[in-house]
């Protein structure tokens, strides 16, 4: 554990219960939104750009689906100009990009010990523990990708399991494959307050889409706030990591 200072108690912690778990993160994510903010911002028009090298038109694709009346299927999406190489180039993107969102969490914990926090803040998880983050991100794609695929309820109950890998990366410098064991032990002798907690994030994260275009993007980074009020709630607050000079 490089760079970790134990836990702290100095600081409120939430209770193991979902709603203050989620009033935990709310007011976190009212202190940190402008950081929230500038990452999805650079998540977005990030993916804005290889939307436009690979050429696909993602409303010409949807207006497309729709006058299918629901004829359209797996061959024609394959076969929407510029959708495979799009789809191929937004996975390695999301990878890549993962570790800005995750850095979020690093945020959340200065936020939390009222620390001052800097714009290079919201790339710390490129410096710590990035290999990990990147193979915990490819192991969470590949298995919503095929959760989904599956159907949209597997993917609801699953995903939990997920929930508490990104803060014990961050703040224990485990493996990949020891924070899934370690997340999946938690949540499994947790499972409905969690679940009900990741729900919740989940819903709220939704809801940005009805306050305007981009307004899903903007509470995209809810979710990864309440990764770490979860994490406290079960792990107890983590003193802050020491900075990297």
């Amino acid at each position: 554990m490089d760079n970790f200072n134990e836990f702290n108690s100095s600081v409120p912690v939430p209770e193991r219960e979902a709603g203050s778990i989620i009033s935990h993160a709310l007011e976190i994510f009212k202190n940190t939104f402008l950081y929230c903010f500038l990452a999805v911002v650079i998540y977005f028009l990030l993916s804005l750009l290889v939307q436009m090298l690979t050429g696909f038109d993602t409303q010409l694709f949807i207006e497309q689906a729709r006058e299918s009346n629901g004829n359209f299927g797996y061959a024609d999406m394959i076969a929407a100009p510029g959708f495979a190489a799009y789809t191929g180039a937004s996975f390695l993107i999301t990878l890549l990009l993962t570790p800005v969102l995750v850095s979020l969490i690093y945020v959340a914990n200065k936020s939390n010990f009222k620390q001052p926090i800097v714009v290079s803040d919201i790339f710390f998880a490129y410096r710590q523990n990035f290999i990990n983050i990147f193979i915990y991100a490819l192991i969470t794609q590949i298995a919503l990708t095929i959760l989904l695929f599956m159907c949209v309820l597997p993917a609801v109950f699953v995903m939990p399991f997920f929930f508490l890998g990104y803060p014990i990366l961050i703040f224990e410098k485990a493996s990949a494959f020891d924070a899934l064991k370690k997340s999946f032990d938690i949540v499994q002798n947790n499972y409905g307050t969690i679940l009900l907690t990741a729900l919740l994030a989940g819903l709220i994260s939704i809801a940005g889409a009805v306050l305007c275009c981009v307004g899903i993007y903007l509470t995209i980074p809810f979710a990864y706030i309440a990764m770490y009020s979860t994490y406290c709630a079960y792990c107890g607050t983590p003193r802050q990591i020491e900075q990297y000079k």
